[in-house]
This record gives structure tokens, C-alpha cells and sequence, in this order.
């Protein structure tokens, strides 16, 4: 007997013994336990600090109720369609329609191992933009893997100019160049397009990865129009969902190079040989089995990208909502007199502002004032600058619920705490 018939007839029969109803597939913005429950209060969390750094950010609700569905196989009938849901709707957020998803347990982090180990093999070239922290890090992975790697480099709070890019592609041939879209360490936005733009015009057979940790579902990305072959992210900042769950989206173009290396995939748990039939199966509707998914997280998964892709407000009015709360944030700190991280505004985050002390103050004068009026924002990252600035977060939930008034009381709490820590120094 097929076994997808197998499971269904056991839930079944466990069903009428224990007198419970069957369970019935998940629907967008209604899974089955929120219906069973409908009678109830709605659920609300717990009263708690804002948290507006880079990532994790704020959950809505209902996205952090689904992830208490209550324990489910994850080669059950009712979870296959779930895992299916948010294959194809994450393929709505990138504006592909032929991209392979990949949702493998994990931080955004396993999407670099998922590139080096599959798509570069040892000894090959790979060609890192960096513009913070994000970009050693992903060319340190490349370099773990056997790669040869090579950096360009951005000042502190610059991207790299599309003419270092080109000089750089033009005297060596790369397998794949990787590029931070925002790196969470200085707040900077390298342009995507651009950059794809370039590389399909001077090394065309290059392959466009992209770091969208902290951009997906924030900054506007269209992976197929502009020719990005991998985008790798993550669900905890932008999509909305608790960490713990790796994003990647390949291109047919990636998946073919995968499939045509001469040597043998450098990773086990990050082989796509191993995930790519688990993928296909559950979008067919087919239960496969190589590792256990985060069966619970998809099911807040599934919740939060019904929001983003079927929900009000649009995905394009979403990334404008982005734009707006992001272009008011920093005009207002910058009337308070803080300096942004990014050396010019084209190349500042929308989900993001990286901000410098005022002279004469520190994290120290900072970052405790704003916990104690319930404000939880972040240190700074980058090497060369970490005690001198911190990071806010400005993305998902407190950018698109404007109910929720969170720029607000994050602005409100950063004119209070900078004049407390002024009248400190000069008391």
C-alpha cells in the first residue's frame, strides 16, 4: 500500500479510537487548531519588551500561536500540504516562479554552507563583496570548503562600487560572486540589480549568490527579472517567523551547474542530492524522508507568508511601508543628532538604521537607558567600529501593523534616553 494511504488510514482509525475529530489539512490564515479554538479568547502574548534589533524581531499573534499546533508527524498526511504552502508561497516573495525552494532546519547561516558545499568545488574561484562583517564571514565558509577566495572590499559604511566589481570579474574567472544585500553589521544596501546587472555583462557564466538574511520580504527582491541565481535567507527578521528555519531559493540555472560537478558534494547535511527529492515530494504532495523539518515552525511559516503573499497589504505595498517608516526613522534621529553608519543614503537599509554615538557617549549611556523604558535594540557588530555605534531594527510586524505604534515608541525612547544622557554628563 502506498504509504501516504498508510498514514492517512492510521490517523483515521487512532482518530475514532480516541473519539477525537481527524485533523484536516492547514488553510492560509486559518490552521486547524486556531478553528478548534475559535470559541476561545484570541490568543495575545504576553506583555514584553520591544524587540527592534536586526533580527529576531517581533511575531504576530497568530503567526506565534501556530507554532504551538500541537505535535505532528512530519510525514503526515496533514503537514504535507503545510510544507507545500510555503514552498510555493516563498517563491511569491521573490517574484520567481521557476526558482527551487530549499526549507531545511537551520540559521540563515546553513544557506552559505548550502552554496559552497553544492554549487563551488574545491580549488574553483569565488569572488566576495564585502561590505561588513557578513561578508568575512560567508567568504571564511567559501574558504572552509575548499574555494579559492578572493575579497573586495568596502570602506566602513560603503558598498562596492560596480567598477571594482567589473575590474575584479575581469581579471579572473569566478564560479560564483556573493554579495551581503543588507549586511546587519553597518545597515548597508548594495544594489542587487546592479550587481547582477554587471556580472551578466562581464562574466556571464558567474553564478549571482545573494545574502538576504536581513532583506527578504523587506527590500524588494525579483530574483528571476534580475538574474540572481541563489538567494539564501532566513525567517526569523523580514518573513515574519520564529528563528530556526534556512531559506534558499535556487535558480534552474544553479540547480544544473549543481548537478554537473565533477566531484562529490563537500557536505551531508547540506547536500542538495539529499533535500532536493524532499522538496519536490512535499510540493507534489508526498511525504519524503531524509531529516526531521521543524514540523511546528512551518506551521508559523505557512501562517506568516499567508500574511505577506495573500494578505493586506500587498507584497509592493509592503516594501513601500518599508521605505516610508525607514525614511522617517532616520530623518527624525537625525534631527536628534545621530550620525547613520552608511556613508550615503542610497545604500541605507529599509529594515535597518545603524546609528554612532553622539560624541561623549557610549553604549553604556545608551542601550540600558532604552531597556528600562522596554526598548531592546543591538550593540554594534563590525570590528572596526563595534563600541562606537548600535543597530536598530524597523522590519516585519512593527514596520506594517502601524496599530502597534512601534517606530514611534522607539523614536519617543531615543529623544528621552539621549536628553537623560546628556543631563547626566553635565550633572
Amino acid at each position: 500500500m502506498n504509504p501516504r494511504a498508510v498514514n492517512k488510514t492510521v490517523t483515521i482509525a487512532l482518530s475514532r479510537v480516541l473519539r477525537t475529530p481527524t485533523l484536516r489539512p492547514a488553510t492560509a490564515l486559518h490552521p486547524p487548531h486556531a478553528r478548534a479554538m475559535a470559541s476561545k479568547p484570541p490568543f495575545k502574548q504576553e506583555p514584553h519588551k520591544l524587540l527592534v534589533i536586526p533580527g529576531p524581531i517581533e511575531v504576530a499573534d497568530d503567526v506565534l500561536y501556530a507554532n504551538a499546533h500541537p505535535s505532528m508527524s512530519h510525514v503526515s498526511p496533514e503537514f504535507v500540504p503545510v510544507f507545500g504552502d510555503c514552498i510555493r508561497m516563498l517563491r511569491e516573495v521573490l517574484y520567481t516562479t521557476t526558482g527551487q525552494p530549499f526549507l531545511i532546519a537551520g540559521s540563515g547561516t546553513l544557506g552559505w554552507d548550502q552554496v559552497a558545499a553544492n554549487l563551488v568545488e574545491p580549488g574553483e574561484n569565488a569572488l566576495v563583496l564585502n561590505s561588513g562583517y557578513f561578508g568575512d564571514s560567508f567568504a571564511d565558509c567559501l574558504a572552509t570548503y575548499g574555494a579559492n577566495v578572493d575579497q573586495v572590499k568596502a570602506e566602513v559604511g560603503g558598498a562596492v562600487s560596480q567598477l571594482k566589481i567589473e575590474a575584479a570579474l575581469t581579471v579572473k574567472k569566478y564560479k560564483v560572486i556573493t554579495l551581503t544585500h543588507v549586511d546587519t553589521s553597518t545597515g548597508v544596501l548594495s544594489d542587487a540589480k546592479a550587481v547582477a546587472e554587471t556580472v551578466r555583462r562581464v562574466s556571464p557564466d558567474t553564478l549571482v549568490i545573494l545574502d538576504a538574511v536581513c532583506s527578504v520580504a523587506s527590500e524588494e527582491i525579483r530574483q528571476e527579472e534580475w538574474g540572481i541565481d541563489v538567494v539564501l535567507s532566513a525567517t526569523q527578521k523580514g518573513l515574519g517567523t520564529p528563528p530556526g528555519l534556512s531559506v534558499l531559493v535556487a535558480s534552474q540555472r544553479a540547480l544544473q551547474i549543481f548537478k554537473s560537478r565533477k566531484s562529490p558534494v563537500t557536505s551531508y547535511y547540506a547536500s542538495w542530492q539529499k533535500w532536493l527529492p524532499i522538496m519536490q515530494a512535499y510540493e507534489e504532495g508526498q511525504a519524503k524522508y531524509f531529516a526531521t523539518p521543524p514540523v511546528n515552525l512551518m506551521y508559523a511559516f505557512q501562517q506568516s507568508l499567508a500574511h505577506i503573499t495573500k494578505g493586506t497589504p500587498s507584497l509592493e505595498q509592503r516594501f513601500q511601508l518599508h521605505r516610508d517608516a525607514s525614511r522617517h526613522f532616520k530623518k527624525t534621529v537625525s534631527d536628534l543628532g545621530f550620525k547613520q553608519v552608511p556613508l550615503d543614503p542610497k545604500f541605507a537599509a529599509n529594515g535597518m538604521t545603524a546609528l554612532y554615538f553622539p560624541d561623549g557617549l557610549t553604549a553604556s549611556d545608551i542601550l540600558p537607558r532604552l531597556v528600562e523604558k522596554n526598548i531592546v535594540v543591538a550593540g554594534g557588530l563590525h570590528a572596526a567600529i563595534r563600541e562606537k555605534y548600535f543597530r536598530i531594527g524597523h522590519m516585519g510586524l512593527s514596520v506594517v501593523d502601524k496599530e502597534r505604534g512601534d517606530v514611534e515608541k522607539i523614536l519617543k525612547a531615543l529623544k528621552e534616553t539621549l536628553a537623560e544622557a546628556k543631563a547626566s554628563k553635565s550633572a
